[in-house]
């Protein structure tokens, strides 16, 4: 039997308006989930530590912004967790429980995730959001480990994919179950009414750092935890105020995530990500 074509409708058309952000159960498969599961797992066991890597922090971000960081947008690399070494820099745990996450260019870099990453059903939902052009700016697989997933601080992710006018939109599949135990997102609904904060953007003399708007706190008191089953696709307005808190439990909690930018929009060249004239961003 074919498959029906997927189209969002009014109902979730307004609740994204009102929200900025929907929750869309079963959009994948299980399998597919698992597929991106199995690769992922052979990439880090594929991967040598002893070669160059970065630490990844939300909490100290200008600090952390190496080299091997910086010119990942085009390229696949690996970013440890901050919990993940002890005080002679030996890792804690195994190799594969120490990743944080692997970005930026999964979606065009490898079969299996390109695979996932374009489909006719993710082109009629992001068309049906107003993208007029799209591209795949970005692609992340987040691992949050059990016990040292690090927690992920309330962000708005036009923060650093800031397109004039703004038009980032972050699709963050659920690979396995997301729940308050093993760091589920939090999102503040409607808060991308309340404007952006901050731009992450690089120095002209190498480095980067932020430029804030509005300095004042997120309502941390309206947050939601959005606790969702795997194959569920959460979609995020760029503008909206989320986190995810560390996970200290024993499950995993694999997501990956997409961001989506308009190509009719100004992509700014102080932008943190930026990818060589050999491998422009593509849509679907």
């Amino acid at each position: 039997m074919e498959e029906a074509v997927f189209r969002l409708g009014p109902r979730r058309l307004e609740q994204y308006e009102r929200d900025g952000f929907l929750v869309l159960e079963d959009f994948v498969e299980a399998s597919a989930c698992d597929a991106l599961r199995r690769r992922a797992s052979a990439m880090v066991e594929a991967f040598d530590p002893a070669g160059s890597f970065s630490i990844f922090s939300t909490r100290e971000q200008t600090r952390r912004s190496d080299r091997y960081f910086l010119e990942s947008g085009d390229q696949i690399r690996f970013f440890f967790e901050e919990n993940a070494f002890l005080e002679d820099g030996s890792l804690r745990q195994k190799k594969e429980h120490s990743i944080n996450k692997i970005g930026h260019a999964l979606h065009d870099l490898d079969e299996v995730f390109d695979r996932f990453s374009r489909t006719e059903k993710l082109a009629q939902l992001v068309s049906d959001l107003g993208v007029r052009r799209p591209l795949l700016i970005q692609s992340m697989y987040i691992f949050k480990q059990p016990r040292v997933g690090g927690e992920v601080t309330c962000h708005q992710d036009s923060t650093f994919l800031y397109t004039e006018p703004m038009s980032v939109t972050g699709l963050w599949f659920a690979l396995e179950d997301a729940t308050r135990e093993n760091g589920c997102l939090w999102a503040i609904p409607g808060g991308y009414h309340l404007g952006l904060r901050k731009r992450f953007v690089r120095d002209k003399e190498g480095g980067t750092h932020f430029e804030i708007y509005d300095s004042s706190e997120w309502p941390l008191e309206s947050l939601v935890p959005l606790e969702v089953k795997k194959g569920t696709l959460i979609v995020l307005n760029g503008l909206l105020p989320h986190l995810s808190y560390a996970n200290r439990s024993e499950k995993s909690r694999h997501a990956f995530t997409l961001h989506v930018i308009d190509g009719d929009c100004r992509y700014p060249e102080e932008n943190w990500l930026q990818r060589s004239s050999s491998m422009p961003a593509r849509g679907f």
